[in-house]
């Protein structure tokens, strides 16, 4: 009992009494978010571990080598065979397909909402403080809200990977849209353009840097969930890293979180090459 005023707010029964309600009436929602997520994720896996392993690290090396640079494409390929020959491979393989999803997920919700954020007042005074509420959350109660609607495995992992991830994406989108110069946007009012065509023709393109800037941190903090997810049964390199602690095998760790750092390189790398590789980014490097 709390003794400065002599009572005290039920927020855990409520919250409880929350989420057993919509455990009851969502059901059939629960059951296709896991269908949908849980075979997209099955689908990636199996596709990349029946590739050939060299043939994959051939690939995203000439893509490495095609986005970034020569150096770039050795280094990305010399990590990649590094896994390989770590048998780390088709761990790697379900943790790399579960980022794609979740990220993937993450940013179809992202993009939309900084947008409408950028073009209204009021939907982004809304969307604020739930992105700070959303951002100050502990990770680990993300995952424990989805496993008590999702169960333990890997759709509990990619559900709380979505929600953790999108912040970032919903800022940047927002930033980029809204530092367009308003003299652009009101030249293309001026020649009679709607603003469904302006988005597309005019602001998505100028912001299109800071958007992928947004994707970028997006699949950073994705990565950052791997261990939380194995926690719930997520495979891949969670748990290895679990498996590590458990037996406290820190050449299995050391071997599992090496693979983790060389994805983690590889997509940021990737993606920020893509971004500075936009129009609007080669433009502002030249002048």
């Amino acid at each position: 009992m709390n003794e400065l005023f002599g009572w005290r707010v039920p927020v855990d029964e409520w919250a409880t009494n929350i989420f057993n309600w919509l455990d009851r009436n969502l059901a059939p929602l629960w059951d296709f978010i896991r269908e949908v997520l849980g075979g997209a994720y099955e689908g990636l896996g199996n596709l990349l571990n029946t590739l050939p392993p060299i043939a994959v690290i051939l690939v995203l090396g000439v893509l490495g080598l095609l986005v970034r640079g020569w150096l770039f494409g050795l280094g990305a390929t010399a990590g990649l065979l590094l896994i390989d020959l770590m048998e780390q491979w088709e761990n790697t393989m379900l943790t790399l397909s579960m980022v794609l999803v979740a990220c993937a997920v993450a940013a179809l919700f992202a993009v939309p909402i900084g947008i409408a954020a950028a073009r209204s007042q009021t939907v982004s005074s809304v969307v604020r403080p739930v992105l700070d509420f959303m951002q100050t959350m502990p990770a680990l109660l993300y995952v424990l809200l989805a496993v008590l609607i999702f169960s333990v495995g890997v759709v509990p992992g990619i559900v709380a990977t979505i929600i953790f991830a999108m912040p970032p994406g919903i800022r940047l989108t927002e930033l980029g849209i809204r530092q367009v110069d308003p003299e652009v946007v009101e030249a293309g009012h001026a020649f009679g353009s709607s603003p469904a065509k302006i988005l597309r023709q005019v602001q998505l393109p100028l912001a299109l840097p800071t958007i992928m800037a947004g994707i970028n941190q997006i699949i950073m903090l994705a990565l950052a969930m791997v261990v939380l997810a194995g926690m719930v049964g997520g495979p891949g390199l969670g748990q290895v890293v679990l498996a590590a602690l458990n037996r406290l095998n820190i050449g299995l760790g050391i071997e599992a979180g090496l693979s983790v750092v060389i994805l983690a390189i590889y997509l940021d790398r990737f993606t920020g090459a893509l971004g500075s590789r936009s129009r609007v980014a080669r433009l502002e490097k030249a002048a």
